[in-house]
């Protein structure tokens, strides 16, 4: 029988719940807030870096035309000439069920069903799984970076009830966030912020513990759900207090000049890069996403100064005419330039005697295989770093595609992290890359 008490009240039990995971999520939205330390010390770390430009490659031009060791680079990886043994191409993987064009964009690290489906609510992206699971022995548990990115609708990053998390686009503010202290003010201010949703937290439990005997079963064990998740807002409050107080690691390198114009989408790139450069040599985190959104990138500047006639978006439905493929191909090319000098930074980049290459993953994709048809599979997929044997392409799928969170569980364990299986995985792809 409902109790009385939950019927007759204006706060019904399902707006309670409701407003219990609103509440909840709120706190989650920060991607600063770290959890407890679990990771062992000791060893140089190993870290994640994800990127996806969310209109993918011109297929054509992207993808080997060969498999195995001996392929020859496609016109769009030409500039890993230099560096082929240093990366693995992936042909054949998509995300099943997850179709609908640009609808797919938010579902990259998360391989999420259904996202044009009515009702969709997204699940935990890799990234936040890992940290998860990972523990946090740096300031920042993870880096939610974007370029030209609308942050409002688009991210790489979501929390497990499926909250996204806003990116961070501007590289003097990851600069400063990093790197700069602030006067005793403004910790203050910093830590007083804390503090008040400590205690928002403490009154949300005092009236959820208050209402807990007047729940059915079913909604007590939701309500333990949030119970957990709770404690966990707690843990992460506690830990960011700890790193407010800590003062902030020095830097030989002078404040960035910020990139502003969208038209220069390449140059925000390469300095949001150099940036997760330093972000990785002073420890300020071991795990970063960073979306290109080129469907919020209007018309854009080439290599040879000129700029595009058209924005992004418009050129990725380019129905094969020459004139929009030209633009877009230079596009692919200087983007896996700038991948490329990312990747040489990083292999010279010493560490405990290691090359930090070898220490740091680097997954280059995304959620389109042809922008142009809005399709959603045979997903342009570039793996480097990490430690694994490298140098080939993998056409998989020659029959039916293999699931891209097959390589999520790859990444995961090789991050350390005991992981059977994430998002729609059938199993790894360990084979491959050892």
């Amino acid at each position: 029988m409902k109790s009385a008490y939950i019927a007759n009240n204006d706060y019904s039990r399902r707006r309670f719940l409701q407003g219990v995971g609103v509440a909840l999520a709120l706190p989650l939205m920060e991607c600063f807030t770290p959890v407890f330390a679990k990771a062992v010390q000791g060893e140089s770390p190993r870290r994640f870096l994800a990127i996806s430009n969310n209109l993918g490659f011109v297929p054509k031009t992207f993808f080997p035309a060969t498999a195995g060791e001996d392929y020859e680079l496609s016109p769009t990886l030409s500039p890993f000439a230099g560096i082929k043994k240093e990366v693995s191409i992936f042909s054949g993987t998509s995300h099943p069920d997850v179709k609908g064009g640009h609808s797919a964009e938010n579902c990259f690290l998360t391989a999420a069903r259904g996202p044009a489906k009515s009702g969709f609510r997204n699940t935990i992206s890799l990234d936040q799984y890992a940290i998860e699971r990972l523990g946090q022995l740096t300031r920042f548990p993870t880096l939610n970076l974007g370029i030209n990115i609308s942050k409002a609708s688009r991210s790489m990053s979501w929390t497990r009830d499926g909250v996204l998390l806003p990116a961070e686009d501007s590289a003097v503010s990851l600069f400063r966030q990093m790197f700069v202290q602030g006067n005793a003010a403004s910790v203050h201010n910093r830590l007083k912020a804390l503090d008040e949703r400590g205690s928002i937290l403490d009154v949300l439990l005092d009236h959820t513990h208050s209402l807990t005997r007047e729940l059915g079963q079913a909604d007590r064990s939701r309500l333990d759900q949030y119970f957990t998740s709770i404690r966990e807002v707690e843990e992460r409050l506690v830990t960011a207090r700890e790193w407010e107080t800590k003062q902030k690691p020095p830097t030989n390198h002078s404040e960035p000049v910020e990139v502003a114009d969208k038209k220069l989408i390449f140059d925000k790139l390469e300095l949001m890069l150099r940036m997760v450069n330093l972000a990785f040599e002073s420890d300020a985190t071991r795990i970063v996403t960073l979306m290109v959104d080129a469907f919020s990138t209007p018309a854009f500047m080439l290599e040879d100064g000129t700029t595009t006639t058209e924005g992004y978006h418009a050129l990725s439905h380019h129905g094969q005419e020459p004139a929009k493929l030209r633009p877009l191909e230079e596009a692919d090319r200087k983007q896996i330039a700038i991948i490329s000098n990312l990747i040489q930074r990083l292999a010279v980049t010493r560490e405990n005697g290691e090359r930090m290459l070898d220490r740091t993953t680097i997954l280059y994709g995304s959620n389109m295989g042809d922008a142009n048809r809005h399709d959603n599979t045979n997903l342009p997929i570039i793996l480097a770093g990490g430690g694994f044997k490298h140098g080939q392409h993998h056409m998989l799928g020659r029959q039916r595609e293999v699931p891209l969170s097959n390589l999520f569980v790859t990444i995961l364990q090789n991050l350390g992290i005991d992981a059977p299986s994430f998002g729609s995985s059938t199993g790894s792809l360990n084979h491959l890359l050892v």
